[in-house]
């Protein structure tokens, strides 16, 4: 698979829905150098030889350094996450996913928060975390970092969703807080571990973490905050969506309330009541 997502012509969704369907990377493998579509070949020697032991090496370089990989044939891949359309095929782990995860929220929102704001993340994760949900959020400054930090302060579990590959930390300053996270909880990244940050990572990392979680909440954010995007993500996930009713005042979150999916909440207790009842739903709709 890591031959493949380095060499191959797909996009890494594609990519996942073609190993389901083969059940088989090699499968997948063999498919690939079979096509013949008039492009240049996936391998120009027809060998996948030495890119598999390019790969083998750089995994076992990537384990010493307390990274795993998970793919959509893994039973440990998230069943949140394969549920929806564009999982990605691979993941980079520090740390460990649990099936208890499936029990999540993503909390997110402005890097630049107020001090109100970072309060309320503090106070909701810390109420989840004492409920046994697991916090996700994207190691961002801001509502991030706050939501992070008071989940692991109640001794609970909580999921870092990041923008670059496990090798970096962005912001640099959060480079502890990502250490602990992935000694008591995970780290996680669709991307190549020496991969820095870029434009195009940040929204495929808020589509990653829109499917990893059974909800996300909107904390604070501004109308080109990346929780915007992410609140898309979800809509399209079928996922619930949960705006803080200080954030009525802006146009961006009038409209988002109005769709189907979406509301507002003022105090950490009614978000949790309106989660356990969407839970309890789904439980005898099951």
């Amino acid at each position: 698979m890591v031959a493949l997502l380095r060499q191959g012509r797909r996009p890494n969704h594609i990519y996942a829905e073609l190993l389901e369907e083969l059940g088989s990377a090699m499968s997948l493998l063999e498919t690939e150098l079979s096509e013949d579509d008039g492009q240049r070949a996936l391998f120009s020697d027809a060998d996948p030889a030495p890119l598999l032991e390019q790969a083998t090496a750089d995994i076992k370089r990537w384990h010493s350094d307390g990274m795993g990989l998970v793919t959509v044939l893994d039973g440990s891949y998230p069943d949140n996450l394969r549920a929806v359309h564009d999982r990605p095929a691979l993941l980079f782990v520090a740390g460990n996913l649990q099936a208890r995860d499936e029990r999540s929220v993503a909390i997110i929102g402005s890097r630049r928060a107020s001090e109100d704001a970072l309060a309320r993340a503090r106070v909701l994760a810390t109420d989840l975390a004492h409920r046994g949900y697991t916090i996700i959020s994207g190691l961002a400054a801001g509502i991030d970092t706050a939501a992070h930090a008071a989940s692991l302060a109640a001794d609970g579990r909580t999921i870092a969703v990041i923008g670059t590959g496990l090798a970096h930390s962005y912001p640099p300053e959060n480079a502890g807080l990502q250490r602990e996270i992935a000694s008591r909880g995970a780290v996680v990244s669709q991307f190549w571990p020496d991969s820095g940050p870029n434009k195009a990572s940040f929204p495929q990392r808020n589509a990653t973490m829109s499917g990893l979680a059974s909800a996300t909440v909107i904390i604070e954010a501004s109308p080109r905050s990346g929780a915007r995007t992410q609140a898309r993500h979800a809509l399209a996930h079928g996922r619930p969506v949960f705006v803080a009713r200080e954030l009525l005042e802006q146009t961006w979150t009038q409209r988002l309330v109005a769709r189907p999916g979406v509301s507002a909440f003022s105090h950490a207790h009614e978000l949790i009541e309106r989660l356990e009842a969407l839970r309890e739903r789904e439980t005898l709709t099951a």
